[in-house]
């Protein structure tokens, strides 16, 4: 039995070397595979392999002009309110008289 199961690996590798196949893997957090759930159940994709096979075809298909809005990452916008702005104005000030006077 344990022959027939490595005749069937052997041929299964065989198979996905001659068709150019390669595993992509990934790492995700679990809003990342919350997310992937929800799109697979909206669809009504069953396997996470088929979701990111056609998310990825789908973008490519879009171009990289269409696709760039998509793939651009969020960034975070950094504000600092006034009443923090003047705290650390002061505190940089006093930091500057504090060097001056050790010199």
């Amino acid at each position: 039995m344990a022959a027939q199961q490595k005749e069937r690996s052997a041929k299964t590798a065989a198979k996905r070397k001659a068709r150019g196949e390669e595993e992509l893997r990934m790492h995700a957090m679990a809003g990342t595979r919350q997310a992937l759930a929800d799109l697979m159940a909206w669809h009504g994709i069953e396997e996470q392999g088929e979701a990111m096979t056609l998310m990825i075809h789908h973008l490519h298909a879009l171009g990289p002009a269409g696709s760039a809005q998509l793939l651009k990452p969020p960034r975070h916008k950094i504000s600092i309110n006034e009443s923090v702005s003047r705290k650390l104005e002061l505190a940089y000030q006093r930091e500057a008289l504090r060097i001056g006077r050790d010199d």
